[in-house]
């Protein structure tokens, strides 16, 4: 039941990001702030998309390398930039956690590394369903790899993280790593959580390079 709830909120969340495309907001001398403001506004106008539980995040150019915690200086789109959108929208009560990348432009190595990420991502999933038993940081060396595999590095400091019913479940220890794919988390993630239920995952897929500074990612529901 709580798993069809948040793939509820995360296809929601994926025509709204539709929505952002058909409607073309994504435009070269704007600002990430103000490309993240308007599609805020979008979200609450045509889908009822009031609050989002993890900062909202537009970044475009060399901030593409910036990972999460990062809050890089705001910088305007140009014309042929990759650029990526993270958005954590709240469905009806439920999570979802979506992103996308986007390229202005035919640049062919931009084009290449969104499609790479994307295309990882989905081997990854596929991977991951094999198991019944699977060490988060397993998972994670897993998306290292791929992510070398497809020629790139992986710029994360993690592959994912739980997601639920808002606000989803926490660590006892704030500073514990349980819930999070990360290369300290030894932890199985099938483990049931503490009320005995099953753990919901996001899988999150940073991939640059470095010496281009570009990166581009690709989010949702693994």
């Amino acid at each position: 039941m709580e798993r069809e709830k948040l793939l509820y909120a995360q296809d929601t969340s994926i025509q709204f990001f539709k929505a952002i495309e058909e409607r073309s907001l994504i435009a070269p001398g704007m600002s990430e702030e103000q490309l993240n403001s308007e599609v805020c506004d979008l979200a609450a106008r045509q889908f009822g998309i009031g609050k989002h539980w993890h900062k909202k995040i537009v970044r475009t150019g060399k901030n593409t390398l910036a990972t999460y915690p990062d809050n890089p200086p705001d910088r305007i789109i140009n014309e042929g930039d990759i650029l990526f959108i993270d958005l954590g929208p709240i469905v009806k009560g439920y999570e979802a956690d979506i992103g996308r990348t986007y390229v202005l432009g035919n640049d062919p190595q931009k084009l290449k590394l969104k499609k790479d990420v994307e295309k990882a991502w989905y081997e990854i999933q596929a991977w991951y369903r094999q198991h019944t038993t699977l060490k988060a940081s397993d998972l994670f060396q897993y998306a290292v790899d791929k992510a070398k595999e497809f020629g790139w590095e992986f710029g994360g400091e993690i592959a994912g993280h739980i997601v639920g019913k808002y606000p989803h479940e926490q660590p006892l220890d704030p500073k514990s790593l349980e819930l999070d794919i990360h290369p300290d988390n030894h932890d199985d993630m099938f483990l049931l959580d503490a009320d005995g239920n099953p753990r919901h995952w996001i899988l999150e897929l940073q991939f640059i390079d470095r010496e281009k500074e570009i990166g581009a990612y690709f989010e949702q529901l693994l």
